[in-house]
């Protein structure tokens, strides 16, 4: 039985990524810091306390964690502000899922950030949870989010399906019990060994239809 659809955000809903990579990579370049090639997939998931600290101790930015993330963050608010990139397909994919299943997001950003691409978005009334990795203990690939967001939607993580982009998100789902659907970005392809928890992989969100995620079950 699945009684429970929840999304990512970024990467799934909206195509932010590129722009968080930017926006860190500013940051780091002017305060000091050394972008590593590896940063932005370990960065994608992390809480934003995780990130910040990540920036500032890994990578050197010569500022203290809430300095980096407030900056970070006041920086993705304006980006968005003045282009939301929402992904093509994403809003009808949500009401699509809402017209037979509770829907969630369960998401890395800041609840800021999140309730801004719900409002542009107009999916509002589809969603009736959206739990940020801030506020739980630890951000992707841990369970905590996955778990924190079945819980606020009263429902058991087994009889749930998450649509996942990256291999911290892809993780995450699979820890908590969620059954997985990948929609991996080609900009940010997640590794194949996360890849191989999904159960139905997506070329676009156009392929996220009742039929399929019945399937599922």
């Amino acid at each position: 039985m699945i009684e429970a659809v929840v999304f990512d955000l970024d990467g799934v809903l909206v195509d932010s990524e590129p722009v968080w990579e930017q926006v860190r990579r500013q940051v780091v370049a002017e305060f000091g810091g050394t972008w590593a090639p590896d940063a932005q997939s370990r960065l994608m998931g992390m809480s934003t306390a995780e990130w910040a600290r990540y920036l500032s101790e890994d990578l050197g930015v010569e500022l203290p964690p809430d300095q980096v993330a407030a900056m970070v963050v006041d920086r993705m608010a304006e980006r968005y502000r003045e282009r939301l990139p929402l992904l093509p397909g994403a809003a009808e994919a949500v009401r699509r899922m809402a017209g037979r299943w509770t829907v969630g997001i369960a998401s890395a950003s800041p609840p800021r950030l999140i309730d801004a691409v719900i409002e542009a978005a107009s999916i509002g009334a589809y969603v009736t949870a959206a739990v940020s990795a801030d506020q739980v203990e630890r951000g992707k690939p841990a369970p905590d989010v996955y778990l924190a967001a079945t819980e606020r939607l009263s429902v058991a993580p087994e009889w749930s399906v998450a649509v996942e982009d990256s291999t911290n998100g892809l993780r995450s789902a699979a820890a908590a019990g969620l059954a997985v659907v990948a929609a991996p970005r080609p900009a940010y392809p997640p590794d194949p060994s996360a890849l191989e928890l999904a159960r139905l992989v997506l070329s676009d969100l156009s392929d996220l239809t009742q039929d399929a995620v019945a399937r599922l079950a």
